[in-house]
């Protein structure tokens, strides 16, 4: 729920307990506009074809009375000089908000945490009659009390069924019967380009509609892996998080959960759950109280054009294996790092954030068929899938640049002893970098395990393998207990 304000030079992905500002929502509208061109040997133009805009104020009148506002009051650990600050009532992005967290530091150390008053609000929707409703995880967190109020103004204090952090999502029970409910729609049929609107409380102000057209499906976040998320242009501002997304039938295709924004406000940008993940999610939630998730127990990253050719793939797709975890699905399937996997099942795999969010949202224990490309050829393996409650999956990230020319590396072998302390068998040390290499962000001290796919056994092996390059080599390169992938240009 607590939305995260930066300052005006950092990108950042805010948590949208996100909504909705300016009411939408007139009656159709109707452009229409005949041009009358002079008679001219007997010819005239046509009239321009009349286009007509979604009501959306058929449908918030509606759908809106089965959307809630929701909030929360609890408390939230802080240290004990900032909570001396708030309690003031200081706003943290005063200046004198710093000031007094370092007078209060001046008064001796503060190494202990304390509970601070925690009050937000957020939005949801009615799904069932006898009161169950959805909602982002976010919205509820660290809550104490959750009170629900309807549009007609009652107010019910709310259970908390269950919460999935992976997910933000959170089904909640009042005690009420007869309430009104929304029709739940088909993620898949959702086309870009469609109208949608959102319904929600942004900044407290109840049952605000917004409208705008879906920009993408299928977007992967650096923050919330498990979700194949919906991105719109709808506005969305804080105290809209967990309110639905609706299509221009009335039924709810995601419920809206992130915005990306410099400021924490609403920018143009806006993520919603979609709402075949969200369901699926609930039922769980409201048959055992919790909900659960699949791992392929492996660390991916990015495959981008210099891996494409590295690897010898077709083009710059799907999640590049730089990680196993011993004795995990992946390792029992037989996946090594340098594997590429492409396809879940006959899904395809584009992007390497795609390869969690189809795991996650399959049943710990389930077979599923990899398409793998090893080697420069394409290879089938099976995996049963293990429990992400045990341990969570890891996507790593390279951000790092490819340089030009030479590899610009200094190599040598490992020492028995330094093999023992990497717990690595085989591997070169990195003395000195330059050039491409140091570009594309290796360091001195990282051990160079593999190249294209190659362990690195020798430096005449290194060799050997940069010479049959064409463009570009990927390293796999190990730094402290973290292992990733580098592309480094070579030609």
């Amino acid at each position: 729920m607590n939305t995260r304000l930066t300052s005006p030079h950092a990108l950042v992905l805010a948590l949208a307990t996100a909504g909705v500002i300016g009411a939408v929502g007139a009656g159709a509208y109707t452009s229409a506009r005949a041009v009358n061109a002079p008679t001219t040997n007997a010819t005239s133009v046509a009239p321009a074809a009349m286009v007509t805009l979604p009501d959306f104020s058929t449908i918030t009148s509606r759908d809106g009375p089965a959307v809630v506002n929701i909030s929360v009051t609890g408390t939230a650990k802080a240290s004990e000089d900032q909570a001396a600050v708030e309690m003031q009532g200081i706003d943290p992005d005063d200046p004198m908000f710093q000031f007094f967290r370092r007078f209060q530091g001046q008064m001796g150390p503060r190494a202990q945490q304390r509970e601070v008053p925690m009050r937000a609000q957020g939005s949801g929707f009615i799904v069932s009659p006898d009161g169950i409703i959805m909602t982002n995880a976010h919205v509820v967190k660290d809550a104490k009390e959750v009170t629900v109020k309807l549009t007609d103004r009652r107010e019910y204090r709310a259970k908390v069924l269950g919460a999935d952090v992976k997910t933000d999502i959170a089904v909640l029970k009042i005690d009420a019967k007869n309430l009104p409910t929304l029709a739940l729609g088909n993620t898949k049929d959702l086309k870009v380009g469609e109208w949608v609107l959102a319904i929600g409380s942004p900044f407290g102000f109840e049952s605000t509609v917004t409208a705008g057209v879906v920009s993408a499906k299928g977007r992967s976040l650096p923050d919330d892996s498990y979700v194949p998320f919906i991105q719109t242009d709808v506005a969305v501002n804080p105290g809209n998080s967990g309110g639905p997304l609706l299509n221009t039938r009335g039924e709810v295709v995601g419920i809206n959960s992130q915005i990306y924004s410099r400021s924490g406000g609403y920018q143009g940008v806006s993520f919603a759950i979609p709402i075949d993940v969200a369901v699926q999610v609930k039922d769980q939630i409201v048959a055992t109280g919790k909900a659960t998730h699949a791992r392929l127990g492996v660390a991916v990253q990015e495959v981008n054009q210099a891996f494409a050719d590295s690897f010898k793939l077709d083009k710059p797709e799907g999640a590049l294996v730089s990680n196993i975890e011993k004795g995990g699905p992946g390792d029992k399937a037989g996946l090594k790092a340098g594997d590429v996997i492409r396809k879940v099942d006959g899904q395809p795999i584009v992007s390497s954030g795609d390869l969690p969010a189809v795991i996650g949202q399959l049943t710990p224990g389930k077979k599923v068929a990899l398409e793998v490309w090893r080697q420069g050829e394409k290879q089938e393996f099976s995996a049963q899938l293990g429990d992400a409650s045990d341990k969570p999956a890891q996507v790593a990230k390279n951000d790092s640049a490819a340089g030009q020319g030479k590899l610009g590396l200094a190599l040598r072998p490992l020492q028995p002893q330094e093999k023992r302390e990497a717990a690595i068998e085989n591997g070169l040390l990195v003395e000195d970098v330059a050039g491409p290499s140091a570009m594309a962000g290796v360091q001195a001290g990282d051990v160079l395990l593999a190249i294209n796919g190659t362990p690195a056994r020798s430096l005449e092996q290194v060799r050997e393998v940069v010479a049959k390059a064409d463009k570009s080599v990927a390293l796999l390169i190990q730094r402290g207990e973290d292992k990733i992938f580098v592309p480094v240009r070579i030609g």
